[in-house]
This record gives structure tokens, C-alpha cells and sequence, in this order.
């Protein structure tokens, strides 16, 4: 069980939390990056990027897989989309309409670079929050 604890064990588990939460699966990646830094503080720059990459790459499944689905029906957050273009995916990492922004950018086919960039932006703000919160950013 001590290997859980280990640096590498840490950070694998990390990214899988951060990317798995970012997905339409429930998640808690806060709780695993801010475990994670009380543990190792001399993680922090490795755990945040790990933790941002692997939930902007979860975003971005979720929204690679709502560009796969036909334009037939309106979901529900793409008029905020619509309205706001990808700069409405700094938001991707709020509860609850995270993964609807997400969903609808695909939907409406937003080009990908701006929409993970934006994404990323947000969810790496969010981490660093949590780094502050455990007081080691």
C-alpha cells in the first residue's frame, strides 16, 4: 500500500483522477491533486501540469465525442456557446455545465485549438486554486 504514496504512483493516479473527471464520469481530481501536494509539496509543478493536461484531455474526449453526433437536436448550453464561442470553455471545469459547455462546443463543431487552450486556461486556474488551498503554490 506504501507504493500509492510513491511520487510515481501519485502522479499516475493523479492524471487518471483529473482526466476521468473531466469526462461525464463522476470525479473528484481536486481531492487527489490536494492529497497529493500535502504529500509531496515538492511536486507541485509536475502534479499541476499533470492534473491540467489529463482534464483538458478529458474535456476534449468530451467534446470529440459530441462533435462525432449529428446536428439533429439543440443541446441545452449551446446557445451560451453559440453566443460566446470558445472563450464560454474557460468555465469547462464549473460543476455541472463543465461538461455541457464542453459537449456543446463539439456539437457546434468550434474549431479544437481555441476550445482546448480556453479549456486548458480554466482548468489550470482551478488547480492552482487548490495548490494555493494547500498551501504550496
Amino acid at each position: 500500500m506504501d507504493f500509492l504514496a510513491t511520487p510515481p504512483a501519485g502522479l499516475a493516479g493523479l492524471f487518471l483522477s483529473s482526466f476521468l473527471a473531466a469526462t461525464l464520469l463522476p470525479g473528484g481530481s481536486e481531492i487527489a491533486l490536494f492529497a497529493l501536494l500535502k504529500l509531496h509539496p515538492d511536486l507541485t509543478t509536475p502534479a499541476l501540469a499533470l492534473a491540467t493536461i489529463g482534464n483538458t484531455l478529458g474535456g476534449m474526449t468530451t467534446y470529440a465525442m459530441a462533435r462525432l453526433l449529428p446536428q439533429a437536436t439543440l443541446p441545452g448550453k449551446s446557445a451560451l456557446v453559440t453566443r460566446h464561442g470558445a472563450p464560454i470553455l474557460v468555465l469547462a471545469w464549473a460543476p455541472i455545465i463543465g461538461d455541457a459547455l464542453c459537449a456543446a462546443a463539439g456539437w457546434l463543431r468550434l474549431p479544437w485549438w481555441p476550445c482546448m487552450l480556453w479549456m486548458a486556461l480554466g482548468k489550470g486556474l482551478r488547480y492552482i486554486m487548490v495548490a494555493l488551498g494547500a498551501g504550496v503554490a
